[in-house]
């Protein structure tokens, strides 16, 4: 892997931002959005129903991480798409970039965004609703990792997909990570599952991490199970995802199908 050619691709993508204000309001001002309802709807809750208040400010700091796992998510999807959309999937390629490199362009284009997310919706939390996620504590750095290296999973398992199928398959790409939420605990506790969906849940990172932000927010507790099962999982989903993406590229490649994917 050479640095230079990750560094170039990098540096492609961020160029489509200096002039293209939907790019630039994916990054700022959905996020905003999100922040702005959300917090209307936890101010309500916390006049409504005063007996939670734990679980009531959970809510903006939730939604903060989510966000960050979908923007982390996205960044991979969305920079495969834009190569996807130009017709350019075979220039690059015929390149002499790798694999690995492209992927490594994508994860530091992810990072970029969920920076730019966690940051703006961070200070907005503070700013409108005196929400400080920082609160959290040092434990707020396993959560970010692990989320980011969850969304970073799905991303790479989504971009796989459509590789192999397509434009039909560019759906996925927004849509994906949403599979993952109902099962992800991120606004309400494990428990209130149905026994059988609980069983996935208990397979899925994400709901650890929220599970574990919980008992931080609502007890002050130490998250160490949930972060030990957040990692091993992270790290088993990870594995298993870059081999399917090597093993889907190999096939597309042989096929011709990395030819034919954009048409």
């Amino acid at each position: 892997m050479k640095l230079h050619r990750i560094l170039a691709l990098l540096t492609r993508h961020l160029y489509l931002y200096r002039r293209s204000l939907p790019r630039i309001m994916e990054i700022f001002y959905w996020p905003f959005l999100d922040l702005v309802i959300w917090g209307f709807i936890t101010l309500y809750l916390g006049r409504a129903g005063g007996h939670l208040p734990g679980m009531v400010t959970f809510f903006l700091g939730a939604l903060i991480l989510w966000d960050m796992l979908f923007r982390s998510h996205q960044g991979i999807t969305i920079s495969f798409l834009e190569e996807l959309w130009a017709r350019n999937l075979m220039n690059l390629f015929a390149s002499p970039l790798k694999p690995g490199e492209f992927l490594a362009a994508t994860l530091l284009m992810s990072i970029f965004k969920v920076t730019c997310v966690s940051v703006v919706m961070t200070l907005c939390a503070a700013a409108f609703y005196s929400y400080n996620l920082l609160q959290v504590g040092l434990w707020l750095i396993p959560f970010v990792f692990n989320l980011v290296l969850m969304g970073w999973a799905i991303g790479v398992f989504t971009t796989s997909l459509i590789m192999r199928f397509g434009q039909e398959a560019e759906v996925l790409a927004w849509s994906m990570v949403f599979l993952f939420q109902p099962i992800s605990c991120v606004f309400y506790p494990m428990e209130v599952l149905p026994a059988w969906l609980r069983v996935l849940a208990m397979m899925n990172p994400a709901a650890h991490i929220f599970e574990g932000l919980r008992s931080v927010v609502s007890a002050g507790a130490a998250p160490a199970a949930s972060l030990a099962w957040a990692f091993g999982l992270n790290g088993l989903l990870a594995a298993a995802v870059i081999a399917w993406f090597y093993q889907t590229f190999a096939y597309c490649k042989e096929q011709g199908l990395l030819v034919r994917v954009g048409e």
